[in-house]
């Protein structure tokens, strides 16, 4: 997976947020803390000596440094009361071209292995191991391997797979050409068809390359680090992908994948001595130390600010065809390993730009001249050197030069403000960071390794970048000993900074026509230049490489773990239901959340009239930042930074586990904060319910360009997901609303709204909205607290329901089928649960008949990303969970060989979400109806029963680690209180999982999946189609 850095720049540490304290209710580090504080500096443990042992308690770990005594190779261990055991082994790689050759390694040490020759080890494991993360990443300047999981055993396994790979692997010819690029006939067993350019990484660059923000981001890199390996594509240019050979991959690895050259990461509450032990073993002990020369160079400053032009392709949902162009000005800033200025950039960039109080959305995004920041606006600390970045997107070409003035204003006025940034803003943002540290997240392990990734690479102390709380006190002391402290780095890093690239981007209509009239050309020439022999060659290797992806592989070589293995039961989560102002369900769910309290409240939309329902994702994504009660948007953003760690509405249709045709329909309020300021959120949210502002025009349009601008990006890295969501939408009645709310609809409502001239009509609507929404007649809350926390936030609770109004007249749901349904309680049902129950109030629709459509959405797009869905049986339903093993059977052993491996697709697969609708997709797919024959195909396999026990087991342990991946104590309780399930039904559930058999998963597919079965939706995104747009049965949108 090539991992370009992100488009909005963070703040560091938010990027950080704290893992899953297991079991653990005060606030200590636990027994694997104190275990690794047992470690001696000196000390030499399986080839390796202790370097160092630090506590770092603001994050509860020890973090233990060491170095492996032949190599050289680092090691980092963060020992912590966490049983999500994470592993990591990253590779400085430095790229001096553009051919992707790190990229295309990536994809292909995972293909085989000494120890484990079979074709494909890794996708392979991802069906014989509870992991609960496996992916690889391929960054500008390194390449990264990690892992988590919560199986000892299972940690081995991958382990082993993992070393083998990255020390040992095969790299075969065939396989670079499967996973890189190679030239193949269109059809592989005639040779009469012409040839063409395939490969996994190949489509995979030329997807990424169809979003203009990453254009933008590429190129913004390349230009201003241009001396040294940021001035290259590190995923690939897909024109000069073709020019990487074999030899070069296998050299390439030679160099860099050496562990002189690596850093080792492991993190949770598993012994480090048998980590240390196995990975000297099984990779370290066979190599010696190995001189490197994988440093990267500082880049040279410039003595002149510089500037570059530079197209993209159209966006045909973009708002103002007119206004496309993004600038961005950038500055370099110092090395990323001087931590302290790292920290101190990073937080001024959030000072800079982050929310309506900040400069730059001040000067820039309320000039009305952009819809949006240009991308990677902000402190970006990924490369060697940090940079940032602030722009426009959504501009007109003539106000390039406004926008880069507006930049250099706006500086200036900061340098010279009295008071640089408001004492109000610095707590703001030092209390965001407190929060970062205390709010818990299930995959902590992974966001650290992530975290510190960047700095390690370039020899900085990873230990230092986690001591936040020690950052924390010099930065306030450095604030308090010079008030200018901040306002002199502007100073120093930007108004006096030479190094400073102002980059603009227009559309240009006859770019992707460019881009393919310049791979044909590059094609012809890689034709031309073939001899006879050599066209024999290629196809008699097409034909080779056909075969070996049709043969059935042997992974009796791969570690595995059992369905015994897996646990029978699961844990059960107490909660205790509450009746608040009268009749009002509160759900409580006692949790160690570290001194935070998260706050939910769910909200129908059954009375709701039809005409609003497309502006409700809008309504919900501005309720927070228009103001409420006496505080103006920007008032009231600076109370959410003060007192929560976030305020957010969505709205949501929930599935009935029972009954497809059945749904619930609402928004959700969720919110976090510190213990202490619980009265201050709930207060604020008494406002937004009671008093919300709907009168600030002005900024109501720079919201709206903003989330049309937001969606429009959106659609190449989603596109998927939108074609699935279209394909399902005449499925259920709860399709319809789905795509309403979250689909292409609501693109083009958005992009509608965005162009209208004037926008008051749309602004009328909210009140009305508000009206029906912001009210406790069909209402439910929970909260998710420490035990000591809980009468406190009763009592909040209480008030905020009290002070909430109810409507005057009791107001008729628009559908006329309403179900009441309450959730499980009592012995049999939830005995988990005490106190009241929660009742929720269903649509349903007895005259609904689901019908089949196909819609094709041309984009300018060079890939397909298609979307086939089927229609099927609810969560309770038993054949919902052989269809669930189905889809992970179908996925492993067909649709990944046929989409991915032969036909070059990013990925696919298939896949059954809780409302019972069965998906096939495909992502980034050089192909269309070829695929939708693939899914045909798939179906047929799967009717067949050509399948083994070994298969069923493997399907099996890939679901169970999704169904039993870590839930932090934030979500804890979640499914009972949006979806009604209690934790019985999800052990009936698990249950029937288990008892999933060859004879159901026969019995399924022929049930439900071939031809005239149940009834299927198709969408394909993507380029214009000739066959498509010659068949009547597909709509062209």
């Amino acid at each position: 997976m090539w991992r370009f850095s992100g488009r909005r720049g963070l703040c560091a540490v938010q990027r950080l947020s704290c893992g899953v304290h297991h079991r653990v209710w005060r606030e200590k580090s636990g027994q694997a803390c104190e275990r690794a504080l047992q470690y001696k500096v000196g000390e030499k443990i399986h080839g390796f000596t202790v370097n160092q042992v630090t506590p770092v308690p603001e994050l509860f770990l020890t973090a233990v440094k060491l170095s492996h005594d032949n190599t050289g190779a680092r090691y980092l261990h963060l020992a912590r009361e966490d049983k999500n055991n994470l592993f990591s082994v990253q590779f400085r790689t430095t790229p001096m071209d553009s051919t992707g050759v790190p990229h295309v390694l990536e994809h292909t040490v995972l293909c085989g292995s000494q120890k484990y020759p079979c074709r494909d080890p890794f996708f392979k494991m991802l069906n014989r191991s509870l992991s609960t993360f496996m992916n690889a990443m391929t960054a500008s300047d390194y390449t990264i391997y990690p892992f988590s999981t919560q199986n000892p055993k299972d940690f081995q396994n991958l382990l082993s797979v993992y070393l083998d790979a990255t020390f040992f692997p095969c790299l075969r010819e065939l396989d670079f050409w499967q996973e890189g690029w190679r030239l193949e006939h269109e059809n592989p067993s005639d040779p009469q068809t012409p040839l063409i350019f395939k490969g996994v990484v190949f489509n995979e660059m030329k997807g990424a390359f169809t979003d203009n923000e990453r254009i933008f981001s590429q190129h913004l890199q390349n230009k201003l680090l241009p001396d040294h390996t940021y001035s290259v594509v590190s995923g690939g240019d897909p024109l000069c992908i073709p020019e990487l050979t074999w030899e070069q991959l296998k050299q390439f690895h030679a160099t860099h994948y050496h562990p002189s050259n690596a850093r080792f990461f492991t993190y949770g509450n598993f012994q480090l001595e048998g980590h240390l032990k196995q990975i000297h073993e099984e990779a370290l002990s066979k190599f010696q130390r190995l001189e490197q020369s994988t440093a990267v160079p500082a880049q040279p400053h410039w003595d002149k600010p510089r500037e570059f032009h530079i197209t993209c392709g159209p966006d045909s949902l973009a708002t103002e065809t007119a206004k496309q162009t993004t600038v961005s000005v950038s500055f370099l800033l110092p090395d990323i390993t001087d931590t302290f200025e790292a920290f101190t950039l990073s937080l001024l960039s959030s000072l800079l730009i982050s929310g309506p109080n900040s400069p730059f959305y001040k000067a820039l995004i309320e000039s009305g001249l952009g819809t949006d920041f240009s991308p990677d606006v902000g402190y970006n600390g990924y490369t060697r050197e940090a940079y940032f970045s602030v722009g426009l997107q959504g501009i007109a070409e003539k106000d390039v030069k406004t926008v880069r003035e507006l930049v250099d204003r706006t500086i200036e006025e900061v340098i010279t403000r009295v008071k640089g940034f408001e004492d109000d803003r610095i707590e703001a943002l030092l209390h965001k960071i407190e929060i970062q540290t205390k709010h818990q997240s299930a995959s902590f392990g992974l966001t650290l390794t992530s975290y510190i990734a960047s700095c390690w690479n370039h020899d900085g102390d990873p230990v230092e970048l986690l001591q936040i709380g020690s950052q924390l006190t010099r930065f306030r002391k450095c604030l308090k000993e010079n008030p200018k402290f901040l306002q002199e780095k502007v100073e120093q890093y930007f108004k006096k900074n030479q190094h400073k690239l102002t980059l603009s981007m227009k559309p240009d209509d006859k770019y992707y026509e460019k881009q393919t009239q310049m791979e044909t050309e590059k094609l012809e020439q890689k034709v031309n230049s073939l001899s006879p022999a050599d066209k024999q060659q290629i196809y008699e290797k097409g034909l080779e490489l056909q075969t070996q992806q049709s043969k059935h592989q042997d992974a009796s070589c791969l570690p595995a773990l059992k369905v015994s293995d897996i646990e029978p039961s699961m844990p059960f989560t107490k909660l205790d239901i509450g009746l608040a102002a009268g009749d009002i369900p509160v759900q409580y769910c006692p949790q160690p959340t570290n001194g935070m309290v998260y706050f939910r409240a769910f909200s129908s939309l059954n009375t709701l009239p039809e005409d609003l329902r497309p502006i409700v994702p809008l309504f919900c994504s501005v309720l927070t930042k228009l103001g409420c009660g006496i505080l103006n948007y920007r008032e009231q953003a600076q109370q959410i930074e003060l007192k929560t760690g976030g305020m957010s509405v969505t709205p949501h249709v929930l599935p009935d586990d029972s009954q497809l045709d059945t749904y619930e329909q609402g928004v959700l309020f969720s919110s976090l904060c510190l213990e202490r300021n619980l009265p201050d959120m709930m207060h604020l949210w008494s406002e937004i319910f009671n008093n919300p502002c709907f009168e600030e025009e002005e900024h109501f349009k720079v919201l709206v360009k903003m989330t049309a601008q937001e969606l429009s990006n959106g659609i190449s890295d989603s596109g998927h997901l939108y074609a699935a969501l279209r394909a399902s939408k005449t499925l259920t009645p709860s399709g319809d609303l789905q795509e309403t709310f979250s689909g292409m609809d609501q693109v083009k409502v958005m992009k509608r709204i965005a162009d209208m001239t004037d926008i008051k009509p749309i602004l009328r609507k909210l009140p009305r909205i508000k009206k029906y929404l912001l009210n406790c007649d069909n209402m439910r809350c929970s909260v998710n607290a420490t035990p000591q926390q809980m009468p406190q936030a009763e009592k909040e609770v209480e008030n905020f329901l009290r002070n909430v109004g109810r409507s005057k007249k009791e107001r008729k749901p628009v559908r006329p089928h309403i179900v009441e349904k309450p959730t499980p309680s009592g012995p049999s049902g939830a005995a988990h649960v005490s106190g009241s129950q929660i009742v929720r109030k269903l649509v349903t629709d007895p005259t609904f008949k689901p019908c089949q459509m196909k819609t094709h959405f041309v984009l300018p797009f060079p890939v397909n990303y298609i979307g086939e869905c089927v229609r099927t049986v609810p969560y309770a339903d038993p054949d919902h969970a052989s269809l669930k093993i189905l889809a992970r059977l179908m996925t492993a052993k067909f649709l990944h060989t046929e989409i991915r491996e032969k036909g070059g697709a990013y990925g696919g697969g298939a896949k059954l979400t809780h409302s019972g609708i069965f998906t096939l997709y495909s992502y980034r797919d050089p192909n269309s109806i070829e695929t939708l024959q693939s899914f045909g195909k798939a179906v047929d396999w799967a009717k067949s029963g050509k399948f083994t026990q070994q298969d069923i087991d493997e399907a099996k342990l890939s679901v169970f680690s999704a169904v039993d991946s870590p839930v932090a104590p934030s979500e804890k309780g979640m499914d009972h209180f949006l979806y009604g399930l209690s934790d019985e039904m999800k052990q009936a559930y698990r249950e029937q999982l288990f008892a999933v058999n060859h004879d159901k998963l026969t019995s399924v597919s022929h049930k439900y999946l071939g031809i005239g079965k149940s009834t299927h939706g198709l969408a394909i995104l993507g380029p214009e189609n000739s066959k498509i747009a010659k068949d009547p049965s597909w709509i062209i949108k």
